[in-house]
């Protein structure tokens, strides 16, 4: 009996000394510098939970991790050009094609769109509603004075609010114009807690309704289009960033398994996002008015 004992202790101490991968958690392998990739995105993506539910899922199939920073969509591209993070994730098309023009990232790849809306109160004072065109639209809330609430933190959302005004060509500013220098979702609460309007990307709005007693007022213009776009930040300009992570993530989000997920992506029975990788042809549908 002492003899098998001993024996037994011995093989133990001999597999505790040879195989110490074997005994390593998964999570602790991967946390290696090298399976983590620091992905730069938009809050909006983030307030919208489609994050949540999809990196979650990269992750087990490949054993990445991904440290999502949210911020504007400005900011984001700023921490791809000073090579904080390894890939961007965002919605402003003309400042993602410069971002590439001028060497910092790779290649953008698109992944989903949805729609910009004016949100506002219920009672509509400036009687958005019933307007023609997102341009008719805010001509209506200048000429009613009606408190507007902009983003003013370079994110794309902000970007498409500047190109909307400088296309009605109405001077912003005095009581009724207010920037907040705030996330879409702090955003929202401001413009509730004043009565005021502002412009939301669709997926924020979805997720953020029911805590709010502000209305989508006005919705479908071609201006309003939200195209996101994934880019892996510049592994020539910066050899140091996890550029095999972000091929990563870039390769299995462009998939037709990822693009279903990110189609069937709901809240309250509304689709958030449409896949757009494999745009003009295999998905047609477009984001719920």
């Amino acid at each position: 009996m002492h003899a098998s004992r001993h024996a037994a202790m011995s093989f133990l101490s001999l597999i505790l000394t040879l195989s110490p991968a074997w005994l390593t958690p998964v999570s602790a392998a991967n946390d290696a510098p090298s399976k983590i990739i620091r992905l730069a995105t938009t809050t909006s993506t983030e307030n919208s939970g489609l994050l949540g539910f999809l990196l979650p899922q990269f992750t087990q199939q490949t054993g990445y991790r991904v440290h999502v920073i949210a911020v504007g969509t400005g900011k984001a591209l700023r921490m791809g050009r000073d090579g904080d993070v390894d890939v961007v994730l965002v919605h402003a098309p003309k400042a993602e094609a410069e971002f590439v023009a001028n060497g910092f990232g790779a290649q953008r790849h698109s992944v989903m769109y949805n729609d910009f809306v004016l949100i506002g109160p219920a009672d509509d004072p400036a009687g958005i509603n019933t307007a023609l065109s997102v341009t008719d639209a805010m001509h209506r809330i200048v000429d009613h004075n009606a408190m507007f609430i902009s983003r003013g933190d370079d994110s794309g959302t902000h970007k498409k609010e500047l190109t909307l005004w400088n296309s009605t060509r109405l001077q912003r500013g005095g009581n009724w114009y207010r920037e907040a220098g705030q996330g879409m979702g702090k955003v929202m609460q401001i413009a509730d807690e004043l009565e005021a309007y502002t412009l939301t990307d669709r997926g924020t709005w979805l997720a953020y309704r029911d805590k709010s007693s502000l209305k989508l007022l006005f919705a479908g213009d071609p201006l309003l289009h939200n195209p996101y776009g994934i880019i892996a930040v510049n592994p020539k300009r910066f050899p140091d960033i996890n550029y095999s992570g972000a091929s990563k993530l870039i390769a299995w989000i462009t998939t037709e398994p990822a693009q279903t997920l990110i189609a069937n992506y709901q809240i309250g029975g509304d689709r958030l996002f449409v896949p757009s990788a494999k745009a003009p042809g295999a998905v047609a549908a477009s984001v719920k008015q």
